[in-house]
């Protein structure tokens, strides 16, 4: 299943009950529809350990089944930064329509803000209509606060390069005036396409 599945199972390894462990990891590499239905069992069960329900969760959504949806949103807004990694990758190929307003509600979340970093570059990824409003909406935020979150920052800078939206050319160019995002700032600038010309209009002249 790939080298993030194999590093969320290694993590959880330590943690987990052995034969669970081997039977979840089992189900997730066969990806039957029956395998899946076990692992969405999995989900549905409120009393299973948080490791179990990361795996079930990354499983089902890298195979785009979306009863992951829930769990992996509850995991991006974890306050464990390796577990919202794993969520924001699985959230990815997921290709559920809510993920990016979800993720754009967790970004835009004042109390979170210091859990945003992994929903902002999920926005980024999504490229989804909601990803540069929320961007802009974000940094102008950080940008005006007496407390930044440089990389929360960071990241919507880089994120509203990539995207390349000429909305961002205001905030961006807010944020190069402070020292610490300045050359991110600049680059992602340099990454909006400029203003097309319009074309001038020719004049027709009648025939004789």
């Amino acid at each position: 299943m790939g080298d993030a599945f194999r590093s969320l199972t290694d993590r959880v390894r330590a943690e987990a009950d052995p034969a669970e462990y081997e039977r979840l990891v089992r189900l997730a590499r066969e990806g039957t529809p029956a395998a899946r239905d076990e692992l969405a069992a999995v989900l549905a069960e409120s009393q299973r350990p948080l490791w179990a329900r990361e795996v079930a969760a990354f499983a089902l959504g890298t195979a785009g089944d979306r009863r992951a949806f829930e769990t992996l949103i509850f995991m991006l807004n974890y306050r464990d930064p390796v577990r919202c990694a794993t969520a924001a990758h699985a959230l990815a190929r997921l290709r559920d329509p809510r993920t990016a307003r979800a993720a754009a509600a967790l970004a835009t979340n004042e109390l979170r803000t210091g859990y945003a970093l992994h929903a902002v570059r999920l926005l980024t990824a999504l490229r989804a209509p909601e990803s540069v409003p929320t961007l802009i909406s974000v940094l102008q935020r950080l940008l005006m606060g007496p407390v930044h979150y440089w990389p929360i920052a960071e990241a919507c800078v880089q994120g509203l390069g990539a995207l390349g939206d000429r909305r961002a050319v205001a905030v961006l160019g807010a944020a190069a005036e402070h020292h610490r995002l300045s050359p991110s700032a600049k680059a992602a600038l340099a990454r909006i396409p400029a203003t097309p010309r319009r074309a001038r209009k020719r004049s027709v002249r009648p025939h004789p």
